[in-house]
This record gives C-alpha cells, sequence and structure tokens, in this order.
C-alpha cells in the first residue's frame, strides 16, 4: 500500500516530481522520459505508468526553460519512444498470437482491457492506433492487439507513425503554450487530475455501456 500511495502521489503531482527530476539530471531528463514513454506504450504490464499528463508537464516545463530543455528535441525524442514502444509490443504480439486470450487475469495483465481494445480493433482497423493513442490502457494494448490480429508490418508502421506524431506533439505542444499562463503554472497540479479524469472517460463510457449489454 505503501508503494501504491507514493505512486498516485507521483502522478497526481507529476509537475513537482518530474521538475525536480529536470534539476537533478539536467539533459538526461530526455532519456529518462524516453524511457517512460517506451515502457507505457511497449510493454502489456506497464499501462499504469503516466501518459497524456507526463506529455502535458514535459511541454510546459520546456516552455519555462527547465534544464535547458527544447519543445522540438523533446518531441523528437517522445514521438521516437512513442514509434518504438508500440513497435515492440507489436512484435510481441504477434509473437505470443491469439493464444493471450486464454490468459487469466493477474496484478500484471489486464485481460478484460485487452478484450475491449481487440473489439475496438475489430471496428476501427488500423486507425485504433492513432485513436487509442489518446486512451489510457487501449494505447497500451491497441499495437499488441494489432500484433496478434497479423495487420502487416507496413500498415502498422503507417498508422503508428501517425498516432504517435499526433499524440506527442498535440499534448507537449498543448503544455508547452499554456505552461507560462501564470493560473496554469499555479494549478498545474489540479490541470494534471483534469487530464487523468478527461482521458478516463471514454473508457468509463465503454465500461458502462458494456454492463448494460
Amino acid at each position: 500500500m505503501e508503494y501504491l500511495a507514493q505512486f498516485i502521489d507521483i502522478v497526481l503531482h507529476l509537475d513537482k516530481h518530474l521538475a525536480l527530476l529536470v534539476q537533478q539530471y539536467g539533459l538526461w531528463i530526455y532519456g529518462i522520459l524516453f524511457f517512460i514513454v517506451f515502457a507505457e506504450t511497449g510493454f502489456v504490464v506497464t499501462p499504469f505508468l503516466p501518459g497524456d499528463s507526463l506529455l502535458f508537464v514535459a511541454g510546459a516545463l520546456a516552455a519555462l526553460g527547465e534544464g535547458g530543455m527544447d519543445i522540438f528535441v523533446l518531441m523528437g525524442v517522445l514521438t521516437a519512444a512513442a514509434v518504438l514502444g508500440n513497435t515492440l509490443n507489436y512484435q510481441i504480439g504477434r509473437y505470443l498470437g491469439p493464444k493471450v486470450f486464454h490468459w487469466e487475469n493477474s496484478r500484471f495483465f489486464n485481460k478484460d482491457a485487452l478484450i475491449k481494445t481487440h473489439a475496438f480493433y475489430e471496428k476501427h482497423g488500423g486507425k485504433t492506433l492513432v485513436i487509442s493513442r489518446f486512451l489510457p490502457l487501449f494505447r497500451t494494448f491497441a499495437p499488441f492487439v494489432a500484433g496478434i490480429g497479423s495487420m502487416s508490418y507496413a500498415k502498422f508502421s503507417f498508422f503508428n507513425i501517425i498516432g504517435a506524431l499526433a499524440w506527442v506533439v498535440s499534448l507537449c505542444l498543448a503544455g508547452f503554450w499554456l505552461g507560462n499562463i501564470p493560473w496554469v503554472k499555479a494549478n498545474l497540479s489540479i490541470i494534471i487530475v483534469g487530464i487523468i479524469v478527461f482521458s478516463l472517460v471514454p473508457v468509463g463510457i465503454g465500461y458502462l455501456k458494456s454492463k448494460a449489454a
């Protein structure tokens, strides 16, 4: 429970924790952010890592000039992390194949999220890789499902790059443009909570619809 409380504190006060990391590690922060985004998109067992809020806060810190961060370098690094993470996830899905649908829920595997993402993928096809970038859980499972479904690598790569660019650029620039507004700087923790809640709304609606059905 202590570790869970610490993790929740980090997610909800990401602005303070990330700013501290920037002060401590300087430009090495690019590598830290690369690893977080790569892990969040690349491994089925790490959908809990911060995504949308991380990009927004990173963009806001770049606007403030923290640690010498450059917004264009930041977006390039994180886009590369998002593309490579999804590519790894896709390859893992291709390797494991449909047998994963017989796995049981566990602390490290959310079978319900996998099934919902698969249904979404069946309906929307390649667009799932773009839309899911903005949906927690779905973002992590979408490339995995694409690999299981044997989507061609060329088609996957096209949607993967488009989705990564749309996700990283939009959220980093939102943070960059809003980062210098006094009210935003004073209430960044509240904005982070708002981003998390807003991003979870579609997931909650889908869950309620499935329960009603």
